[in-house]
């Protein structure tokens, strides 16, 4: 290229001498001398090497061309090979979806199948139940009829049909408790592969087709953990035939004593409780955590049956609540220890709503020790992860487990994640349990526990 400049440069140079040599007129010279021979070689040779210098260049010029039209053969080669891979990457990707959705929906099928033998499970158990205080009471019956007999006639034997009646008794009782065992071991078979299926969604979850499992899985409510988990072969003999409402009903029968007793809230069903007895009454414990052993991250229906264990942790269920505290004024009782071993406790009047309302809870605060960060005179609605109320936010899924929220995510919740002592950041905390009070304290807590009790009693 430079060989070209130059020699563009000289070109005008020979041509203007030419030019002022042909322009000088005769009248110019006096006596003009005859042209050179000679003169006239140098300029072609002066033309000839700019011609040869320009042939050297272009000659140059070329080489480089085409090792640029080389150089950019094979960039195309390598993109040609970097698409074709990829092309083998796309279709390698679609073989997996398709393997997922294939696994999504035998996950499906097997979490449809272990929700119906679940609640087949929970129906047979609360018959079995109902027939066990019933076979109780006519156990008791007959034996205040027999202890009566043995009193007022001690030199008779015992008559051969009550004593029929007594092994036939006490072999139905074995026979009861041999099916309860079975059927509690078969249930935590069913929670074990419940267990693996969540572990599997929340694989498939993270995975690039989050869109097509939560269609598919998310809105499939998982069966319930109630009865099996809340030990009802535990029962605590209630020495009256009919069963109390509540706590304080069994208190004021003569029970002082904590422990898990049957109640049959008005138009409701029988079901175990744990009656924590304090300071001359008894208190229905609907909440307790104490060392993390049960995961409280559930979904809507095992919240709204309960899940757990009454003699460890557990949540009773917002049916069974709700079908208690719709008998009459109750009061909320809320303690809290921290991982110093301080005791905070706070009260509250409540009202709380049906499943209509998602179980809307009004709270008036009473009395306490610790501030309190629920919102008073305010509806709070109940959601877990997979029941969101309409026009609330991602509160069970930013902060773990389900509770009574606002129209904003408040720094507080029972139900969260069991944290250790040790937990640093702040997200985790606020994953955790956790109590924030208008001071700005936010409390890690080692146990809590809710409690209601008649407002009036």
């Amino acid at each position: 290229m430079y060989t070209i400049k130059l020699f563009l440069f000289i070109i005008p140079l020979v041509i203007s001498s030419r030019i002022d040599q042909d322009y000088y007129s005769p009248f110019d010279s006096i006596s003009p001398q005859p042209k050179s021979r000679f003169a006239m070689l140098d300029d072609v040779k002066i033309l000839a090497n700019g011609l040869l210098q320009l042939g050297h260049g272009l000659k140059d010029f070329v080489h480089k061309t085409k090792g640029q039209i080389n150089d950019i053969f094979e960039k195309l080669n390598i993109f040609d090979q970097s698409f074709y891979d990829l092309s083998l990457q796309t279709n390698e990707i679609k073989e997996e979806e398709k393997k997922l959705r294939t696994t999504t929906s035998k996950l499906q099928v097997k979490n449809e199948e272990v929700k119906n033998m679940s609640l087949e499970l929970n129906s047979k158990l609360e018959n079995v139940l109902e027939e066990k205080i019933l076979l109780q009471q006519k156990v008791r019956y007959l034996e205040e009829q027999l202890t009566n007999l043995i009193k007022n006639q001690p030199e008779i034997q015992e008559h051969p049909e009550v004593t029929s009646l007594k092994t036939f008794v006490e072999q139905q009782d074995n026979s009861i408790k041999d099916l309860l065992q079975t059927v509690e071991e078969q249930y935590r078979q069913l929670n074990q592969q419940h267990s693996q299926i969540k572990e599997i969604e929340n694989q498939l979850r993270r995975t690039g087709i989050q869109e097509s499992t939560e269609n598919s899985l998310s809105p499939k409510p998982r069966a319930p953990r109630t009865t099996p988990s809340l030990h009802l072969n535990e029962t605590k003999n209630v020495p009256h035939d009919d069963i109390p409402a509540d706590c304080t009903a069994i208190y004021n029968k003569g029970e002082h004593t904590s422990g898990i007793y049957s109640i049959r809230p008005s138009g409701s069903q029988v079901f175990n409780v744990y009656c924590d007895v304090k300071s001359g009454s008894s208190w229905t414990l609907i909440q307790h955590r104490i060392d993390g052993s049960q995961n409280f991250n559930e979904t809507w229906e095992n919240y709204k049956y309960g899940f757990g264990r009454l003699d460890g942790e557990f949540w009773l269920g917002l049916e069974k609540i709700y079908s208690i505290v719709k008998q009459s004024n109750y009061i909320l009782r809320i303690e809290l220890e921290d991982w110093k071993g301080t005791k905070h406790y706070i009260e509250y009047s409540f009202h709380l709503g049906n499943h209509e309302t998602n179980y809307k809870l009004h709270l008036v605060e009473i009395t306490g020790n610790v501030p309190s960060t629920l919102l008073v005179n305010k509806d709070l609605v109940f959601s877990t992860w997979d029941h969101r109320a309409k026009g609330h936010f991602n509160c069970p899924e930013s902060y773990s487990g389900g509770w009574w929220w606002h129209d904003v995510c408040e720094e507080n919740n029972l139900n969260g994640k069991y944290n250790k002592p040790r937990t640093k950041t702040k997200p985790e905390r606020r994953r955790g349990i956790c109590w924030k009070s208008q001071n700005g304290r936010l409390y890690s807590i080692k146990s809590t526990k809710m409690l209601i009790h008649p407002k009036d009693s």
